[in-house]
């Protein structure tokens, strides 16, 4: 064991370059951090700020550069980029590939709606109707039908270019309780043979009138239960902690977890960070934080995303200052969203990997490409001396 813990925070959806199978996924030229910085270039007039990211060698993850990024001779930390080969572009894909379990099977999606046999029974469970039924922005759904919801007090289902079956209501129409146990019905029926999909979404919102109706930090992700043994599985049946931070729980059911924080946003969860950090523990800390992409990828807010990014790299600054000789800090992404890029869904892209360490001697090493997401999962489990299944090669030697 070379680390003690080994903390890795994916910043959810903050791709670095559309992918060579972006054509697939209708994602050719899509590059979320490379169009935000140009974005912030040309709109602004100001280069996007994240100093702690660039010390680590970010600007390494585009091979011409990253527009007013600086681009160190000596970087701090170890820089590649990694291919997401799962068969799907969604959160649930991005993390399990990371954790050892690339999906390669395929699952359902519905750009016409969801069939007449599944909503009716949803409608038999819930006793409640159902509004819109087909691809819709999470914003633009509740502006659209919010106002209908509160006073019918139906469901609204839709879902977007991922494999993902979404119900938003407002909280005093339909209690959270009453929403979630909706939801966890609504993935019984969604878990083969016949449909197979990667997530049901809770979407809670609170308002009065389509002019202010907000989504809450109360959504809650209904993964597919893991298909296989995991990275997270191993490491908990070898006697480590792992720990959630965000929606890496949802994603994986709770498998292989032995606590989870919720976070309310990115900087909450980046206080939880802090306060795992503070704590004694040997094992894994894996971290989501999803407004980059709920917040701000999703609704093509580039100087948003931006910004949240900027917030991030201050906070990483403050965990690296805290960090101990022994602890090893990964950055990556699961997919990318590019928020200048057309339509609202996730784009195909390969996403970053920074590490770093204060006892690390190889500073400024470049981790190349990655073939898969799976080589980060391979290298924490070579790490704790963890014997994994086949996926996935150990890029330790490099970032000890």
């Amino acid at each position: 064991m070379r680390y003690q813990r080994i903390l890795v925070i994916v910043i959810d959806s903050i791709g670095v370059g559309f992918a060579p199978d972006a054509d697939r996924y209708k994602s050719a030229g899509a590059d979320t951090l490379g169009h935000m910085a140009e974005y912030f270039e040309r709109e602004l007039g100001r280069p996007l700020n994240i100093p702690t990211m660039a010390q680590l060698g970010v600007a390494y993850t585009h091979p011409g550069g990253l527009a007013g990024v600086p681009a160190p001779q000596a970087p701090r930390g170890a820089h590649g980029r990694m291919q997401v080969i799962s068969l799907g572009n969604d959160s649930l894909d991005g993390h399990w590939e990371m954790m050892c379990l690339p999906t390669r099977f395929h699952v359902d999606y519905f750009p016409e709606g969801f069939p007449e046999e599944l909503l009716d029974k949803l409608r038999a469970f819930s006793g409640r109707g159902i509004l819109c039924n087909k691809p819709y922005s999470g914003t633009q759904v509740i502006y659209d039908y919010g106002e209908e919801q509160l006073r019918t007090g139906d469901l609204i289902v839709y879902t977007s270019g991922d494999s993902v079956l979404q119900i938003a209501a407002h909280e005093d129409v339909i209690p959270l309780d009453e929403l979630y146990r909706i939801c966890e019905y609504a993935r019984t029926l969604i878990n083969g043979p016949k449909i197979t999909m990667g997530r049901v979404i809770a979407r809670p919102y609170v308002g009065t009138c389509k002019e202010d109706f907000q989504r809450t930090a109360n959504r809650h992700d209904y993964g597919l239960m893991p298909t296989g043994p995991t990275a997270l599985t191993m490491l908990q049946d070898a006697g480590y902690d792992v720990i959630s931070v965000g929606k890496t729980w949802d994603l994986f059911c709770g498998q292989g977890f032995d606590r989870t924080y919720h976070n309310e946003s990115n900087m909450d969860g980046m206080d939880h960070v802090d306060e795992v950090m503070s704590q004694d523990w040997r094992g894994l800390c894996f971290t989501n934080l999803v407004d980059f992409d709920a917040v701000y990828g999703h609704r093509r807010n580039a100087r948003g995303d931006g910004e949240a990014l900027e917030a991030f790299d201050e906070r990483l600054a403050r965990v690296m200052d805290a960090m101990r000789p022994n602890d090893l800090l990964m950055v990556t992404a699961d997919h990318g969203n590019d928020p200048t890029y057309t339509g609202t869904d996730h784009t195909r892209e390969l996403v970053p990997l920074l590490a770093w360490s204060p006892s690390m001697a190889a500073h400024g090493t470049d981790l190349g490409l990655r073939s898969t997401c799976s080589d980060l999962g391979a290298t924490v489990l070579d790490n704790f001396g963890v014997t994994g299944n086949g996926e996935g090669e150990s890029f330790l030697n490099l970032v000890s």
